[in-house]
């Protein structure tokens, strides 16, 4: 039997990593906070597209190369893989095992990745490649009783400066809290002259330094800083804060 060179190509699954606005299947938020009193959370996902999509879904602990296989974060999500129709939307039910004990005086962070798969090509398409979009989600277990809010934790964030060693200068945000802060963007005001940093996120009880390219001598103590940080609910909000000496 004869056979095509076409026919003879290896047929790949290309896995992207992209924001959920990328691909067909639409996640109902950017980021997922489950409460420890809680006995499960949902996050809803939509098919947004005219054909079916599979979609997987699984929790790891901050491995980006993590796969469904080999992922042993204490969650249990139900269904772990679907078959989605076209418009259709379903509900991920994620439940906490209690395998482990996780810290019950700050967050704990995990990750929740949802796979978007594409359907098969046609009868008699030889060759393709298909591309599988993956979202990660930022998953924060969020024990009961923790001091204060998570607000409060993102506007009482502590700024200081310091020197990279190389000439150059990091803003150091000091997060004395519980609750991880996530920044989409900062800035250092002095007068008239701003310089930028494209944000993070610092985790409780720690802190982060953020490179400011550009600035190559010290502002003066009049200077703020300004930065927007992300709520539960992935809406941005701006705060400005002294720059500590």
């Amino acid at each position: 039997m004869k056979r095509s060179i076409a026919g003879m190509l290896l047929v790949g699954m290309l896995v992207l990593c992209m924001p959920g606005a990328w691909a067909s299947v639409v996640l109902g938020g950017t980021r997922v906070v489950y409460p420890a009193n809680e006995r499960e959370v949902t996050l809803q996902v939509e098919n947004a597209e005219r054909v079916p999509r599979l979609v997987q879904a699984w929790v790891d602990r901050g491995d980006p190369q993590s796969r469904p296989d080999n992922a042993d974060a204490p969650f249990l999500l139900t269904p772990p893989i679907v078959r989605m129709e076209a418009g259709k939307s379903i509900a991920l039910r994620l439940m906490f095992t209690h395998q482990e004990s996780l810290p019950q005086d700050r967050e704990s962070l995990f990750w929740l990745n949802v796979m978007d798969v594409p359907p098969q090509p046609r009868e008699g398409e030889e060759s393709y490649l298909q591309l599988a979009y993956r979202s990660r989600l930022k998953l924060f277990y969020r024990p009961a009783g923790l001091p204060a809010s998570a607000p409060q934790a993102a506007e009482s964030v502590v700024w200081s400066l310091v020197t990279d060693g190389h000439g150059g200068y990091l803003l150091r945000g000091r997060n004395a809290s519980a609750y991880h802060v996530s920044l989409n963007s900062l800035e250092l005001r002095d007068g008239g002259r701003s310089v930028g940093n494209e944000g993070g996120m610092i985790a409780p009880a720690a802190s982060h330094d953020f490179p400011l390219p550009g600035l190559n001598a010290a502002p003066s103590a009049s200077a703020k800083v300004r930065y927007q940080w992300i709520d539960d609910f992935g809406a941005l909000h701006e705060h400005e804060a002294s720059l500590g000496r």
